[in-house]
């Protein structure tokens, strides 16, 4: 799947202010019958040790075809899953051992890129604080100094709001939407030529599983999808939004596809989760699965267990790198909805269905470790479905 050769080419295609909006991407939403299929590379990587993470990155990636063909001259933009709070543990574990993105595979990723040439790296992610991001990442463990001693610029972005950005940018879903047709975003995400999905390897109590797709959930601001009115300082959910249904974008924003749809979460959630990919196409997923949660995204699930895959994963295409670390956790990507770990609708299915990539692991070339040498099995199956 290739990337957006410029950002130029981006803001063309998707219409560069709020009332030029996107008419299409340029497909990445395939045909329906078409299922794009990427190899994936599975590794092994027992400790968060830099020196290995980057070796062992780096080894991917020359598996992956390279890095350099990628982000070579590019503006880099990487949305790394920080869900919660960084200085909330997790089982009496930091965040960044159990459900976020550890500090040093964001580093041994920045380094990565630097060395394969990228001009800029931009990390985003939207956070549910008022405060300034870059202490906010310090705070989770974020080595700073190494970061900005990368011969490329390194930038960071709360897109919970308009962030640096004077304006949002409408981008639509290609396929007409699964929950809503259209979605406003910040700057960061259509101001790139590549973008990264930094995920963690772990369940989600809506989504069944939260890997590199649903690592895009997070990119539409809190500041318009939290509440009905618009509100740059707000650091609520989704929830009322695209959860529940409770209440409905501002008027000038677009509405829903079928306000007469279930408003229950596991309908939702799913459709919002395929749409992000929609909107905002991933060129490479990285996942860490070294140390991890099963049993939900965070700490505030009461089911939450320390898992030790000790794995890395990656891949160019997301639906079938996340098709393979499904896989991996002992699930059925193609499970039906309401089996396995899914509590209502399989977004990975659906994403399939849209052309986006293959959700069946016999169609995808793994290379690195097979996925019978990789298998970790997570254990964890919703209490309660289609809820």
């Amino acid at each position: 799947m290739r990337p957006c050769s410029s950002r130029r080419q981006f803001l063309r295609v998707a219409g560069a202010s709020l009332l030029t909006p996107l008419v299409n991407l340029p497909l990445r939403a395939a045909a329906a019958s078409s299922k794009p299929s990427s190899p994936v590379s599975i590794a092994r990587c027992r400790a968060y040790d830099r020196e290995v993470l980057f070796t062992q990155l780096q080894t991917m990636m020359d598996q992956l075809g390279g890095l350099a063909n990628l982000v070579s001259g590019k503006t880099v933009c990487v949305k790394v899953n920080l869900t919660g709070n960084p200085s909330q543990p997790a089982c009496g574990l930091p965040a960044g051992r159990t459900y976020h993105v550890h500090p040093d595979v964001v580093l041994a990723t920045a380094t990565l890129l630097d060395r394969a040439g990228a001009r800029r790296i931009r990390f985003v992610e939207c956070t549910y604080q008022l405060g300034p991001f870059e202490p906010y990442l310090k705070n989770a463990g974020w080595d700073m100094n190494a970061l900005s001693a990368l011969k490329a610029d390194v930038e960071y972005e709360d897109t919970r709001n308009l962030g640096t950005g004077k304006k949002y940018t409408e981008v639509k879903v290609p396929w007409g939407g699964s929950l809503f047709p259209a979605y406003h975003l910040n700057h960061s995400y259509v101001d790139c030529d590549v973008y990264v999905s930094l995920a963690k390897l772990k369940n989600h109590a809506t989504a069944g599983v939260t890997l590199g797709i649903k690592n895009n959930f997070g990119i539409t601001p809190t500041a318009l999808y939290s509440h009905h009115n618009q509100n740059e300082k707000s650091t609520s959910a989704r929830i009322n939004i695209f959860h529940t249904g409770e209440e409905r974008p501002a008027d000038g924003l677009p509405q829903e596809v079928d306000p007469a749809s279930p408003r229950r979460p596991t309908y939702r959630v799913p459709r919002h989760t395929v749409d992000s990919v929609g909107i905002r196409p991933i060129d490479l997923t990285i996942i860490d699965g070294i140390d991890t949660v099963s049993g939900g995204e965070g700490p505030w699930l009461k089911e939450l267990a320390i898992q030790r895959p000790g794995l890395l994963l990656a891949g160019r295409n997301v639906v079938c790198t996340d098709s393979v670390a499904t896989a991996v956790m002992g699930y059925d990507p193609m499970g039906a909805p309401a089996t396995g770990p899914y509590p209502g609708d399989n977004h990975l299915a659906m994403a399939a269905s849209f052309g986006l990539g293959t959700n069946n692991p016999k169609e995808i070339e793994v290379v690195g470790l097979s996925i019978k040498e990789a298998l970790h099995p997570f254990g964890w199956e919703p209490k309660e479905r289609n809820g």
